[in-house]
């Protein structure tokens, strides 16, 4: 299954381990569990540390692997064939399980390793889910270090059963003890705040303990990773305050005009620059939804965030980005994450062999169509505009395809279900204005992006029309020391390129306007 180059790799990779970790294999007699056996053979000829034994759990999932650490005695197991996005996870199972040190840092570590109780924790996944992985490896670690913390990835597309039976219709989906614990990707953090119940209490008293920043950085995406850098750069003191780290690239699955890079992944250049901007001396804090901003009588800015506890700064730089722009209609927030879906790449495999709608006509929405017809029966296309907007090269594709169907001036008024899932859409035809019905059991939502700028409606920073942060050349807002850059902001592109470049202009603005006020105080002292 592993080609020369992979095995090379592992093999370099594996030499890590310090101590045993076995191999339980929960197998069938099905061409999927011949598979899996196949790839744990190879994993076990590749350390003199890993071997393959016979699992002993007459309950569990088969075909699936455990990852046990013979000196902790934990198992963290994958029910399907952890290839694709999750390969990385198994190779981070193994390295953990094997006694490698686990990247946290050590409060996390013994945060995680004094929670009591047992927690079975079980993640279904798509293995075209570039979010899931994320997940899977929290919980994983979390199972690493603490011997009552069980966790189990579920290829969903492989066990469509349990998917069924858990009304699973998104991924990642999470369950702790057989009960819903979340949906959708979910930070190590967000985890530990929702099982530890003391965990946010004190994350908001050390945020109120920072001290006043030079530069406050607010958005963990291109824009905000820039940023950072180079006011890090600068020497003064940084901070970076963001709800996850990556922003929309956790959702991007292929990237080819990142100018250098031919061809990458969203997650890995996220992973990527999170790492270059930890090079350098920057407080990162994540987990944390900002909720106001306002100046202060010293001239200092305050950015609170939900839950109460606020950071000052001299300086601000506005990076929260954008999120997809939702339909409003009747049904749509019912049936989120039950049918509702905003993410073909993730949430697609869920749907194999089933009929969906792909609501928008533009670049996204006939490469979501594109994507979707490969795995699913019938893609429904519905376009608002009396034509698409896509580029034609793609439109050329999706008219090729058998199972592809186009309607255009279709308004979408509403999501129809059973109370547990998507059965169907209406819309009207803007032509006749008549009302008709399509049966889908899924519907992916594809019509564009909207700035994350809901803490700052109504106060000192001017937003145009669209809710976009209003800016000049320089990135400066119309509150002074308040600066903004990316998407969150009214350039008129939204690119990753161009995040990057509007977030090092936004400090080097920021950057200049602390050494004028620098001067200014000095002089106005000396006077």
């Amino acid at each position: 299954m592993l080609d020369a180059n992979m095995k090379k790799q592992l093999e370099g990779y594996l030499q890590n381990l310090k101590t045993p970790v076995e191999l339980l294999a929960y197998l069938g007699e099905d061409d999927k569990s011949r598979e899996l056996a196949t790839l744990m053979d190879e994993l076990a000829a590749l350390s003199p540390l890993v071997s393959v034994a016979e699992g002993e759990d007459d309950s569990a999932r088969r075909p699936s692997m455990g990852v046990r650490s013979s000196a902790k005695g934990t198992e963290l197991r994958f029910a399907g064939i952890p290839l694709g996005h999750e390969f990385t996870s198994l190779v981070l199972a193994l390295l953990h399980s094997g006694g490698h040190p686990i990247k946290l840092d050590e409060d996390v570590i013994q945060q995680v390793a004094a929670l009591e109780g047992d927690f079975h924790f079980e993640t279904f996944i798509s293995l075209s889910c570039q979010n899931c992985p994320d997940v899977v490896q929290a919980l994983n670690m979390m199972a690493a270090i603490n011997p009552n913390i069980h966790h189990e990835m579920v290829d969903g597309a492989l066990f469509q059963d349990d998917v069924d039976a858990r009304n699973v219709m998104a991924v990642p989906s999470v369950f702790l003890n057989g009960e819903s614990f979340s949906q959708g990707r979910i930070s190590l953090t967000d985890i530990l705040k929702k099982v530890d119940t003391n965990a946010e209490a004190r994350s908001l008293k050390a945020l109120e303990e920072k001290p006043v920043f030079d530069v406050l950085v607010v958005g963990g995406g291109p824009a905000g990773a820039a940023s950072a850098i180079y006011a890090a750069r600068k020497g003064i003191s940084t901070g970076v305050l963001a709800e996850r780290f990556g922003g929309q690239l956790m959702d991007t699955v292929g990237i080819e005009n990142f100018i250098s890079v031919k061809e990458t992944e969203g997650p890995k250049l996220a992973a990527n620059l999170e790492a270059h901007v930890q090079d350098y001396d920057v407080d990162v804090m994540s987990g944390f939804r900002a909720s106001e901003l306002k100046t202060l009588e010293d001239g200092s800015i305050e950015v609170s965030v939900e839950g109460g506890a606020s950071v000052r700064s001299r300086s601000v730089i506005l990076a929260t980005g954008a999120r997809w722009r939702e339909m409003n209609v009747p049904g749509e927030q019912e049936y989120r994450g039950k049918g509702v879906a905003y993410c073909p790449h993730c949430d697609g495999p869920l749907f194999k062999g089933k009929s969906v709608a792909v609501i928008g006509g533009g670049n996204s929405g006939i490469e979501a169509a594109i994507d979707l017809a490969g795995i699913t029966q019938h893609v429904t296309v519905l376009e608002f505009d009396s034509q698409l907007r896509a580029d034609e090269v793609l439109q050329r594709k999706a008219r090729s395809m058998g199972n592809i169907d186009i309607i255009t001036d279709a308004q979408t008024t509403e999501v129809n279900g059973d109370g547990q899932r998507v059965s169907g859409l209406t819309y009207t035809d803007r032509n006749s204005g008549e009302s008709k019905s399509i049966a889908v059991a899924g519907i992916f939502v594809q019509i564009g992006l909207v700035p994350n700028t809901e803490f700052l409606k109504g106060g000192e920073v001017a937003l145009s029309p669209r809710g976009e942060i209003e800016i000049d050349a320089r990135g400066e807002t119309s509150l002074p020391g308040v600066f903004a850059a990316g998407d969150v902001t009214t350039v008129p592109y939204n690119q990753i390129v161009i995040a990057m470049g509007s977030g090092a202009t936004a400090s080097l603005s920021a950057f200049d306007y602390l050494i004028r006020q620098s001067v200014e105080e000095d002089q106005s002292q000396a006077a």
